[in-house]
């Protein structure tokens, strides 16, 4: 009878740390995909929201101050003048309105052009499985806090630097690549029978809870934008969403030019009190330009920087000297902004597009960075982080 080998005495306390540990790192490596790929999902919507349905919405306003200004011309009631102000002051100067125009001056009432579909909505970035496959093993592999050594750090973080790029756009083929390339180092972690597990693993543990927490509350911030909101009535198909909203759009629009080319042709429509032909509307037809855009080699080396992103974005890696305000508190602090002209920047582009709307409306010269940071660090330009470590786009 052969003699058994002995059994290896495993700490119980150990054992169930090392559990809890495991079972932490997947937990949050699991939404740390969640929370990237839904700030992906939410750039990209914003910005195919406002290229698809931006000049909708504008001819909708437009539609809605003429309407408004045909009462008050018919009418002259104070309230209605008063209206038909409020209904202009509300007009967003984006789109061109010539062919709306044109429609209205025509004689007889010919309604929207059915035939006319709304633009195509360009290609979204989504990361699908397999490129969330790979980041999350990236992410456990490479992530800086897995080591102590200080030059093992900075090139972990180097390295996440490219492979957050490459999520950010989707790009399975360059996640590839970099699973790759990317060869183990020696692991910060002490070994498993080694005297200085134990506290590692209580350290571990608390770090990874704290991880847990503040993906959470970026996961809860980004479900409450209003983009994120939107998104979330057809998270599954956001591409749906948009054309449902669009037609609701159309439907509306042709209802109100009907109704002003009932008040613009009917037969028994008074002159107005100062003698103008009431045929017209009291303005005459804003032209609206599309929203200013440039790309990131192109913007001055001393040009005025608006950076729109959140506080953790910001200080992973902006441009040294830019005037940091987040998207949310553009609107209570527009007093900050100087008068000169503004680039203004996000991460991809779809927030900027949205202030830049903004800023035009009320007559400020502002700009937007097609690509965002992405574009002025795949650019070459420089960046500075608040930390004073190297900075990147997160």
């Amino acid at each position: 009878m052969s003699a058994q080998s002995p059994v290896r005495w495993t700490d119980p306390e150990q054992q169930e740390l090392e559990e809890r540990v495991a079972a932490a790192e997947l937990a949050w490596l699991s939404m740390d995909v969640d929370v990237q790929t839904l700030r992906v999902e939410i750039d990209n919507f914003a910005l195919i929201h406002h290229q698809l349905l931006g000049p909708l919405y504008a001819r909708l306003d437009e539609l809605d101050a003429l309407v408004a200004e045909a009462v008050a011309a018919r009418t002259g009631d104070p309230g209605d003048l008063r209206r038909a102000a409020e209904a202009r002051q509300r007009v967003e100067e984006l789109p061109d309105l010539d062919a709306l125009f044109d429609s209205v001056r025509e004689k007889s009432g010919e309604g929207v052009d059915e035939a006319a579909p709304p633009p195509a909505a360009p290609a979204r970035v989504r990361p699908g499985k397999e490129a969330q496959r790979i980041y999350r093993e990236l992410v456990r592999r490479a992530h800086p806090d897995l080591t102590t050594d200080g030059a093992e750090k900075q090139r972990r973080a180097d390295f996440l630097v490219r492979v957050n790029e490459a999520y950010a756009y989707g790009d399975t083929a360059a996640l590839e690549s970099l699973a790759a390339e990317w060869s183990t180092a020696p692991e910060a972690a002490p070994a498993v029978d080694s005297p200085d597990r134990l506290g590692w693993l209580r350290r571990r543990l608390d770090w990874l809870t704290a991880k847990i927490t503040e993906t959470a509350t970026e996961q809860v911030r980004l479900e409450q934008t209003p983009m994120g909101q939107l998104l979330a009535l057809a998270p599954q198909d956001p591409d749906r969403l948009l054309e449902q909203l669009a037609e609701e759009l159309l439907a509306k629009a042709a209802a109100q030019q009907a109704e002003l080319e009932r008040l613009l042709g009917g037969p028994d429509r008074p002159v107005g009190h100062n003698g103008t032909d009431p045929n017209r509307p009291q303005e005459s037809p804003t032209m609206f330009a599309q929203i200013p855009t440039t790309d990131a080699d192109s913007v001055p080396a001393d040009a005025a920087l608006l950076d729109v992103r959140e506080q953790d974005e910001w200080d992973a890696g902006h441009v040294d000297g830019a005037l940091h305000i987040p998207i949310g508190e553009v609107i209570a602090r527009i007093g900050e902004l100087p008068d000169e002209k503004l680039y203004v920047l996000c991460r991809v582009g779809g927030r900027s597009a949205q202030v830049v709307q903004y800023l035009v409306q009320q007559g400020r010269d502002a700009v937007n960075v097609d690509g965002g940071m992405y574009a002025w660090e795949g650019a070459g330009r420089p960046m500075v982080s608040s930390s004073g470590q190297p900075a990147f786009v997160l």
